[in-house]
C-alpha cells in the first residue's frame, strides 16, 4: 500500500508548543521583512504575503488548541 503522507497541518499538531512558536517567530520575521521589501519596491509575488499571513494565523490557532488541551 502507498505510504501517506502527511499534511502540513496534521505536521503542526504533531508539534510541541515549544516547536510551534519557533515557527511562528519564523514566521512573523519574514513576514515584517517582505512587508518592508513591498514597501520599498514591489514584490514579485504579492501572493506570499496572504501564505504568510494565512500560516501564521494557523500556527496561532495550533498553540491555542495545544495551551486548551492542558
Amino acid at each position: 500500500m502507498a505510504d501517506k503522507k502527511k499534511t502540513p497541518t496534521q505536521e503542526k499538531t504533531s508539534m510541541g508548543a515549544s516547536e510551534l512558536g519557533a515557527e511562528l517567530r519564523h514566521a512573523l520575521e519574514k513576514r515584517a521583512k517582505l512587508e518592508f521589501q513591498h514597501q520599498v519596491a514591489p514584490l514579485k509575488n504579492p501572493l506570499e504575503l496572504r501564505f504568510l499571513r494565512r500560516e501564521i494565523a494557523r500556527l496561532k490557532t495550533h498553540i491555542r488548541m495545544k495551551e486548551a488541551a492542558k
